[in-house]
């Protein structure tokens, strides 16, 4: 039987990237993905604000890149400040508070090779080709078995092997849901007459629903879906269910040549009771699925793995077993709101009578023109505006995302790209903000008054670490070591 300290199961961008963290934060990790190469399809286009800045806080090439994974991404793709919906209707992400507001157009196929060439250079172990065919823990790990009779044991086993999860069919853990769109059509394109507004660009009618998204080099990513033609998934892809249904989509001919990439699925929404069945935890699409509107499932992936992987990190260090705990309590209610948000918007895409519609068009249209609304709508479906809990007594700010907080030099994400704790001081920043302590994910741990003392810092570091955590990266240039605060 062979040892390692995680095992993650699932080669996809969810299980690349809490692998990659582990590795970066010291830990010996061995993924597991059946595939015995990279899949080959694409069914994911959009990265999103909040997962662009995820990515910016780790680097491309492992600990002696100098890049973000985020810079090697926007090589590949282009960007789009605005989501164009039925007429009237936009969600503008132009003036997100965020380093990155737009949603950047790129293969999934582009974001799987990054995260897999980061996880390698960190030191994970992939093994490709690799089946889970059985799983059984104790009190001290668990064992995973893969077909050909290896054995992995490990105290923990994060499950990223998507909605078709084998980890998950033998936890017995339950999926609850149901099917809610089938026969949506997925392929890549070329258009005669693009569409004359910038960004991404839905067109529907009571019968089609059309989608394009620009890839920057003339080609377009589409989805199609006709209510009259409603095949199953194997059913093969005609070039009218592609071209035919974009024209009926748009109003007009938009001329789709060069079809490629088909294929056809149907979606649903599920979502697992518990994040955590003692030591295995599941993410990404073993934990949730949900219509494609919006194009969140990657991006709430990855911000999944990005809470849960220096959990891990802490547990293993000996922090106590409430912070293993509260990746369930963190991002189930974000999963949950993942569900209702696209699901909303792929009802009102699909809506059929003329008068319900017309009522969509105006009612939204004045809503999202709206400043505060058309704020609080791009931040959610960003992922920018998304906050965690705080408990009574903290500050306002704990929970916050720490992205945008202006440092006298550089930016948050560079400075957590080696991972770990960081603290800012008044000194450090730009405004006149608190000085705060930010978890590895991004987010706000602390915040107070350097004045008080560390005291209630080092309370915050301890609580989410344990005893044996190591001093947080301090920005302060003169803090002596036994005043800093992990890894």
């Amino acid at each position: 039987m062979r040892e390692t300290e995680v095992v993650v199961v699932g080669g996809g961008p969810t299980g690349m990237t809490v692998a990659g963290d582990l590795a970066r934060a010291g830990r010996s990790v061995v993924l597991l993905e059946r595939w015995p190469r990279r899949h080959p399809g694409s069914r994911a286009f959009a990265t999103m604000p909040r997962t662009l800045e995820v990515l910016d806080s780790r680097l491309a090439d492992g600990p002696a890149g100098g890049r973000s994974v985020t810079d090697a991404l926007l090589e590949h793709g282009t960007t789009v400040p605005r989501v164009n919906l039925w007429p009237g209707a936009a969600v503008r992400l132009g003036d997100l508070d965020s380093p990155h507001p737009y949603v950047l157009v790129a293969p999934q196929t582009v974001v799987d090779e990054l995260l897999e060439q980061r996880a390698r250079a960190e030191g994970v172990t992939v093994v490709r080709g690799s089946e889970v065919v059985g799983l059984v823990q104790d009190a001290d790990g668990v064992t995973v078995t893969t077909a050909g009779d290896t054995s992995w044991r490990a105290p923990y086993v994060v499950a990223a092997d998507g909605a078709h999860s084998t980890v998950r069919r033998l936890l017995g853990a339950d999926f609850p849901g149901r099917e809610v769109l089938s026969s949506v059509v997925l392929a890549d394109v070329r258009l005669a007459h693009p569409p004359a507004t910038e960004g991404l660009t839905l067109g529907t009618t009571p019968e089609v629903f059309g989608f394009l998204a620009p890839y920057g080099d003339g080609r377009y990513r589409s989805m199609t879906w006709d209510r009259r033609r409603q095949l199953p998934d194997d059913a093969p892809v005609e070039d009218d269910d592609v071209a035919g249904v974009l024209d009926r989509a748009m109003g007009r001919p938009v001329g789709a040549h060069d079809i490629s990439g088909r294929s056809r699925f149907h979606c649903e929404e599920r979502q697992v009771t518990r994040y955590r069945h003692a030591r295995v935890f599941l993410a990404g699409d073993a934990a949730h699925v949900h219509s494609p509107m919006g194009g969140q499932g990657m991006n709430t992936g990855i911000q999944d793995a990005a809470n849960l992987a220096w959990k891990l990190d802490a547990a293993l260090a000996g922090a106590d077993d409430s912070v293993l705990e509260s990746y369930h309590a963190e991002r189930h209610p974000i999963g949950r709101r993942v569900l209702r948000q696209s699901g909303a918007m792929m009802r009102a895409v699909t809506l059929h009578p003329r008068p319900a519609r017309a009522l969509r068009n105006a009612v939204s249209g004045r809503l999202l023109a709206w400043r505060p609304f058309g704020d609080l709508v791009a931040g959610s479906f960003s992922g920018v505006g998304l906050r965690y809990g705080r408990r009574r007594g903290d500050h306002p700010l704990v929970g916050t995302n720490a992205a945008t907080i202006p440092l006298a030099t550089g930016t948050v994400a560079a400075r957590q790209r080696h991972g770990g704790f960081l603290v800012i001081r008044e000194t450090d920043r730009r405004d006149t903000g608190p000085a705060v302590l930010v978890r590895p994910d991004g987010y706000v741990a602390w915040a107070g008054s350097s004045a008080d003392g560390d005291d209630g810092r080092r309370r915050a570091l301890a609580a989410w670490s344990g005893p044996a955590a190591t001093p947080a990266h301090d920005l302060t240039p003169d803090v002596t070591p036994d005043e800093r605060t992990t890894r």
